[in-house]
């Protein structure tokens, strides 16, 4: 590997000049713009992604209570797999022969995959964080394993990922300077060894996408640094990572103010695991292209929808003989059939059936936000928007 100045430049290796080349792998072709919010549409072989674009989560190859085919009917149009669930459960190797993610959970659009690197710190005990990467025991089973770069990039290419994070270490939230520093550090490093496993991936490097994640906690000089090393490496596209850790939204939005625009303007930019729908459009004004969270389907599983009036507890006994529908501005299967009354009842009693219909709701509302944006956005008209839903969102 060459070396220019104090970052390291990996060669252009026969696989990433395919990657180049090959204009239908992945582009980011951007609409309109207001202020520093964005909307565009990123293609790939499996579709197009409309930006700004909402991920719903689909952690063990499933949107928890809801079929792939009611996944895409709410618009979405990519969702998310998580590398360290499905290497533990059924295992990269399985369901590569299975045919890989696509054909094993009958999704046809769009994957991204996180690298894992998250889970394996958050999740699993006694882990050991080292150059080589991150030793951990199973959450499920205890059994022991070692999550690297090279390996976290295997496993995505088993999985048969469009879009593939590299692998980082996700700063704690509250660390120090010098924590952080070293922690972002490390990360870049393991970017370079991210991009070399994965151009070395042959046919899906060929057809995948790569997406470096800029570390740096709240600090604007250390992610202005891992900016400039994620650039000097070349990546498709650049994630915001280390936020949405129990900063807070104050927090969150003032290191939103700086970090995108450290980032490629031609590229899409996005932001890991958010979230709430005001840090949504908050972080939309401040240039952010992609999201993903487990809120709207954790939520709705546990009795909260979502509505353009704020959070709505459905187990509160109010709901108990309200004939009204979750929302009236909205046109989703549930809030077109059923009342706040059945649902309430639903949810009380433990059916699954509410967990599907609460969870259908919140998800079509979130694609709902986000092509509300897309098109605020389009006519220019983005602040009077995003001052319109925080007014009636917090006015309960």
């Amino acid at each position: 590997m060459a070396q220019h100045g104090n970052v390291w430049r990996p060669p252009v290796s026969t696989a990433m000049a395919r990657r180049m080349a090959d204009h239908n792998r992945f582009s980011f072709h951007l609409h309109a713009t207001d202020g520093k919010a964005r909307t565009g549409v990123i293609r790939m072989m499996r579709g197009e992604i409309r930006t700004p674009a909402f991920m719903p989560v689909g952690t063990a190859a499933t949107v928890k209570a809801m079929r792939p085919q009611d996944v895409a009917a709410t618009g979405a149009d990519i969702i998310l797999g998580n590398t360290y669930h499905l290497m533990l459960r059924p295992g990269a190797e399985r369901v590569a022969r299975l045919g890989g993610l696509h054909s094993f959970m009958r999704w046809d659009k769009p994957i991204l995959t996180d690298s894992g690197g998250y889970q394996v710190m958050s999740l699993s005990a006694l882990t050991k964080i080292s150059e080589e990467g991150v030793a951990f025991q199973s959450h499920l089973d205890g059994s022991r394993h070692m999550l690297s770069p090279e390996r976290s990039m295997e496993i995505q290419r088993l999985l048969g990922s469009d879009i593939v994070m590299a692998f980082d270490e996700c700063t704690k939230n509250g660390a120090t300077y010098d924590e952080a520093a070293k922690s972002m550090e490390r990360s870049m490093r393991w970017a370079l060894r991210s991009r070399a496993g994965f151009d070395s991936g042959a046919d899906h490097a060929a057809r995948a996408a790569l997406l470096g994640i800029q570390q740096g906690a709240l600090n604007r000089d250390l992610r202005s640094s891992s900016a400039q090393q994620l650039i000097e490496i070349d990546f498709d596209g650049y994630a915001i990572g280390g936020l949405a850790v129990g900063e807070g939204q104050e927090a969150m939005f003032a290191t939103l103010d700086f970090a995108p625009g450290q980032l490629p303007a031609d590229k899409p930019r996005y932001l890991m695991g958010v979230g709430k729908p005001d840090d949504i459009v908050g972080a939309v004004e401040r240039g952010v292209d992609m999201f993903d969270c487990v809120l709207p389907t954790r939520s709705g599983r546990n009795g909260q929808a979502f509505t353009w009036d704020g959070p709505l507890n459905i187990r509160n006994a109010s709901h108990a003989e309200d004939q009204s529908p979750l929302s009236t501005d909205c046109a989703c299967p549930t809030c077109a059939q059923f009342s706040r009354a059945y649902l309430h009842h639903l949810v009380r009693s433990g059916e699954i059936l509410g967990a599907m219909l609460m969870t259908t709701h919140n998800l079509h509302f979130y694609q709902d936000l986000m092509a509300g944006l897309r098109a605020a956005i389009s006519a220019g008209t983005l602040t009077t928007f995003a001052y319109g839903f925080r007014a009636r969102y917090h006015a309960r």
